[in-house]
């Protein structure tokens, strides 16, 4: 199966990039390679790129807290399990704590780096990071690669607090909607929202379909329209009908 996740405004939108930016990083610095582990650090300049639009820490912060006072009225529902409530809002004032703790802008620790800082300029321009161009990047390269992991491990660290409270927002926000069947006849669904605002959708089908969606949403209507590719990989229309499971999130 494979699922589709579409953000209804940009604030979801952003929380996705850097959760995706965060997957990658979490590939690539597990790697030994120094190639791997430029990847690694080129995606760290990434997330300080996406996440210096915001205040994510101030947006991240409300949002949890906001939840807590939503999960503490659960409290006295016969339906929810105590121990389970309980550990989730363990999590959430444990990752609050963390974030509220972590000093200064986001990242500011790689920006008041001077050497870090010449190596984001340089990979900026495409093949900007040769050897020629940063012999000293070029000799950290060479170090064995437990070195280079703990140097990037430490660089990471100070965003971390971050990641884990927007990895526990977009977890609340996933599970806060139930999975519905849908048929999307001769490739195309459409659904009256009516006004009601939702933060995401989450679009779930079978791999073997080749079916691919193509998202439109706001507050009044829904629109996907699937595809399919052939050889030249071009999105073409598809005219079948297609099942899938639709997911509209919101807190």
């Amino acid at each position: 199966m494979i699922v589709y996740e579409y953000p209804f405004n940009e604030r979801i939108r952003t929380l996705l990039r850097l959760e995706d930016l965060y997957e990658k990083f979490k590939f690539f610095v597990h790697q030994e390679h120094p190639m791997q582990h430029h990847v690694a650090l080129a995606t760290i300049f990434d997330m300080l790129e996406v996440a210096g639009r915001a205040d994510l820490k101030s947006d991240l912060l409300q949002e949890l807290e906001r939840q807590r006072q939503t999960l503490l009225s659960y409290r006295m529902n016969p339906n929810v399990e105590p121990q389970m409530l309980d550990a989730i809002l363990a999590e959430v004032d444990g990752v609050s704590s963390a974030l509220v703790a972590a000093q200064g802008k986001t990242g500011q620790n790689v920006r008041d780096n001077e050497w870090l800082m010449s190596i984001r300029g340089r990979t900026i321009i495409p093949g900007g990071a040769c050897e020629f161009d940063l012999p000293s990047y070029y000799a950290w390269q060479q170090r064995p690669a437990e070195q280079r992991f703990n140097d990037i491990a430490n660089w990471f660290a100070p965003l971390a607090p971050l990641f884990d409270a927007l990895g526990l927002v977009l977890r609340l926000l996933r599970d806060s909607g139930g999975p519905v069947k849908m048929i999307a006849a001769a490739g195309s669904y459409q659904q009256m929202l009516q006004g009601k605002v939702y933060q995401m959708l989450r679009l779930t089908l079978d791999e073997a379909q080749g079916a691919i969606p193509e998202i439109s949403a706001n507050k009044y209507m829904l629109w996907v329209r699937f595809t399919t590719q052939g050889g030249d990989l071009k999105p073409k229309p598809l005219e079948d009908d297609v099942p899938f499971e639709l997911t509209l999130c919101n807190f």
